[in-house]
This record gives C-alpha cells, sequence and structure tokens, in this order.
C-alpha cells in the first residue's frame, strides 16, 4: 500500500522492503535525533496487520508461537516467531492483547502467508483471525513522545516506544498534529544501533533464533509444545548456533554504504578471501557515522579486523560465539 503521507514535503520514497513509505523527508540525520529525542512519529502504515479474536485466541496462539502468551495481560506488548518444523525462522509477530482481541502486525507483505498458516492451524479452536492491514495503518511514536494518542487506538508500548494501531482514514490527520513525520531509514538507523534483528533482513531460510539474539525477547524458554521448539532446546542445552550477529562500525570514508547480502571477510585475507558471512543491514547514523549488522560464523575471532565487500569493518559482539 501506498502511503499517502508520500505526499508530504521532501518526502522521498523507501525500497524494498519497505516500500510504500518514506525514506526519509529531506534531512536523515535531524529525522533521527528528533527520534532519539523522542518526538516525532514514523509512518509504518505499509506493515501487516492481523486480528485474531474469540475466547480461546490467547491459548491457541500459545501453541503456535515461541512466546509465553497463554496468560498475556491486557495492554502487555511482546514479540513472537513462528517456526519451521526444523527450527528454523519464517515468521516475526509483533502482539499486544485489549482484552478481546489480539493484535499483530508483521513485515510488509508477509500478512497473506502468515494469516494462510493460523488459518490451517484453527482445527476447533474458537478463534477468528482477519486481515486488517486495509483498514489499520502502524504508527510508531519514540520513547520519551509525549504526543496524545487519539481516543481507542490499540496501543503496544516497547522500551523502543509505542506502535499505534491507527485508523488508516485518519492518518493524514493524524500527520498533520504530531509531526515531523519521519523516515524509515531513521528508525532503521537506530534499530542497527540497539542490535535488534528484523524478518528477512538478519534472517534467511536456515535461520535459526539463537543466532540473532532473539532467545528471551522472542522465544520463551520455559515453553514447549510449538513448531521447532526441539531444534530451540538442543541448541540452548547442548551445543551453539551456527552463525552469529555482530554489530559493525564501517569505515567512514567510504561513500557508499555496503547492501545487503554483501560478502563479509577477513580484513587479512583481502577482498579475495573466504566469505565467512554477510551484511544484513547497513545505515548512516547520526553519531556513530556508518555502521551495520552482519551475520557471521560463530567461529570467526571476535577481535578480527573485517571486510564488508571493500570496506573496513570493526565488529562487536551481539551474540556470544
Amino acid at each position: 500500500m501506498k502511503s499517502p503521507l508520500l505526499s508530504l514535503p521532501g518526502a522521498v520514497p523507501a525500497e524494498a522492503p519497505d516500500e510504500g513509505v518514506a525514506a526519509h523527508y529531506g534531512d536523515l540525520f535531524r529525522e533521527q535525533r528528533a527520534l532519539a529525542d523522542g518526538s516525532g512519529f514514523v509512518d509504518l502504515s505499509h506493515r501487516g496487520v492481523l486480528a485474531v479474536s474469540g475466547p480461546e485466541r490467547l491459548s491457541w496462539l500459545h501453541l503456535l508461537i515461541t512466546q509465553h502468551v497463554s496468560e498475556l495481560p491486557p495492554g502487555q506488548a511482546t514479540e513472537a516467531l513462528i517456526l519451521s518444523a526444523h527450527g528454523h525462522i519464517e515468521h516475526a509477530l509483533y502482539l499486544v492483547d485489549d482484552g478481546e482481541t489480539t493484535w499483530i502486525h508483521t513485515e510488509p507483505g508477509n500478512q497473506g502467508a502468515l494469516l494462510a498458516y493460523l488459518e490451517s492451524m484453527k482445527f476447533f479452536y474458537r478463534v477468528e483471525i482477519a486481515d486488517r492491514t486495509a483498514e489499520l495503518a502502524v504508527v510508531h511514536l519514540p520513547a520519551g513522545s509525549i504526543a496524545e494518542v487519539p481516543a481507542d487506538t490499540v496501543v503496544r508500548e516497547t522500551p523502543q516506544g509505542r506502535d499505534l494501531f491507527l485508523p488508516r482514514a485518519d492518518l493524514e490527520s493524524f500527520a498533520a498534529v504530531t509531526g515531523p513525520a519521519v523516515g524509515i531509514l531513521a528508525l532503521e538507523a537506530l534499530r542497527v544501533e540497539a542490535h535488534r534483528p528484523r524478518l528477512g533482513l538478519e534472517t534467511d531460510h536456515r535461520t535459526i533464533p539463537h543466532e540473532l539474539g532473539w532467545i528471551g525477547t522472542a522465544v520463551h524458554l520455559q515453553k514447549g509444545c510449538y513448531r521447532g521448539q526441539e531444534t530451540v532446546a538442543r541448541v540452548h542445552n547442548l551445543g551453539k548456533p551456527p552463525r552469529r550477529l555482530v554489530f559493525l562500525h564501517l569505515d567512514g570514508s567510504e561513500v557508499h554504504l555496503p547492501p545487503h547480502g554483501t560478502p563479509v571477510r577477513l580484513a587479512a585475507d583481502g577482498e579475495e578471501g573466504r566469505q565467512l558471512g554477510f551484511v544484513t543491514t547497513s545505515a548512516r547514523h547520526h553519531e556513530l557515522g556508518p555502521i551495520a549488522l552482519a551475520l557471521v560464523k560463530r567461529n570467526v575471532p571476535v577481535d578480527a579486523a573485517l571486510l564488508a565487500g571493500n570496506t573496513a569493518a570493526a565488529q562487536e559482539v551481539v551474540v556470544e560465539p
């Protein structure tokens, strides 16, 4: 869906996977500082929205996802994953329950596949699942924001800020009183700084939660009975994941950021050396300069200087080897 806020002055459309909203509104670093200071809002209306209702919604979701939600209190935000039978990440869900309905937002364009999976698992449970993307737009208010939230709006509050499930028809009027609008690139830069993974960027077809630090935040280790749980328990108790997420400080003299998928190698081996991983997300940060997240093999020395493509990179540990 193309956001009406792309008509705001200075709006530059974002590229995949965030088509439909603004990358920025003319001043990337000013927008980042606004978010860091608790002002402005981010248009996330391209994200998918699902609603799960019915008296058994929480106990039913509890059986399917990696998070403990059977007794989730109204208003308490959480996040969860859906795994394959082999423990690979297939979906990432960001949830809040309002006492009658569990509201979920997920990656742009992913709601159809998620809805199909949930529908296939209904069986005889008293639940109803609906795609509400056409009616509701997700809007992010940063931590510390004093912006007024419209009455009756579903709010998902986390340490990073508040996600509002706003009627799509109200998006322009909300922007008019809540600005300044902040582009998705600013939010992504702060996400990279905070080492938070994102489905489809930090993940590929074989990613398991341990590689990204999602154990404990999106995966509850004191519950079982969900698809892929055996892999989660085995790796946690008996082994180590094959790869690990790292944070990279990139050489600031380079004009271009290494895009998603750029090979990561040991600097000592040069650009022809063996590939040890790949860049997942790169960003320009208003204080740290060019930064990135990357997924590398577990046995890469934590103090090794790296190359992201032809860009020198110093690593910080996110997931312990």
